[in-house]
């Protein structure tokens, strides 16, 4: 299951990076803009996080 959760996660983080983009180039509202930027980040932060070795 942590194999397919970390996918996924990098899966949604490199679909938000290409929301945010696609918003910015549109002109959408910066919050928009800011708060999908923002949740890319933090899916790309789990997934890379999930990678790292540890406990369990």
């Amino acid at each position: 299951m942590a194999p397919l959760l970390t996918t996924l996660l990098l899966i949604l983080a490199g679909v938000l990076v290409g929301g945010t983009w696609s918003l910015y180039r549109q002109g959408a509202p910066r919050a928009a803009v800011v708060i999908t930027g923002l949740l890319a980040v933090l899916a790309t932060v789990g997934g890379l996080l999930r990678l790292l070795p540890g406990e369990g």
